[in-house]
């Protein structure tokens, strides 16, 4: 499976470390950055590029990291098409797949020892879509707004 990832500087070290397991895996990996440690460097322009990148691949999935992940998280959330979930554990990664269709996973590096980390993002790209109706009938409210910018009716 190819998949897209950017981090910051304060998911940097856990990003290198997951491009290097998830080739070892198999996968085909596309490391939108940074390539170089910066302190100060912003999460925006790497999260941004690889959410643009798992929409511009279907069938691709994408990894956000950072300090928290909540940062990485809204970012990759602005890329229109993008499904972003902030996984905190193996239930919330797998659950981000199975009932919202998440294309990117968010993960904080200073949240979680580097095997956690790790495991999320094995759990989620291990898991599919159950295409369940009430979670499709979901995604597509969702979509039809970011699409329209109109409310769904309230149930």
């Amino acid at each position: 499976m190819r998949v897209h990832i950017g981090s910051d500087h304060a998911g940097f070290e856990l990003k290198n470390h997951v491009v290097q397991h998830l080739i070892a895996a198999g996968h085909d990996v596309v490391d939108h950055g940074p390539a170089v440690y910066d302190a100060v460097d912003d999460y925006p322009p790497y999260c941004l590029r690889a959410g643009a990148g798992v929409v511009a691949d279907p069938g691709s999935l994408g990894v956000v990291i950072g300090g928290s992940g909540n940062g990485e998280q809204i970012a990759a959330n602005k890329v229109k098409g993008v499904r972003a979930v902030l996984a905190w554990s193996t239930d919330t990664a797998k659950l981000g797949r199975e009932h919202n269709n998440a294309n990117v996973v968010s993960v904080g590096a200073r949240m979680h020892s580097t095997e956690e980390a790790v495991g999320f993002v094995e759990t989620f790209l291990a898991t599919d879509y159950s295409g369940e109706a009430r979670h499709t009938r979901r995604i597509e409210m969702l979509s039809a707004y970011e699409e329209t910018g109109e409310l769904p009716p309230l149930s």
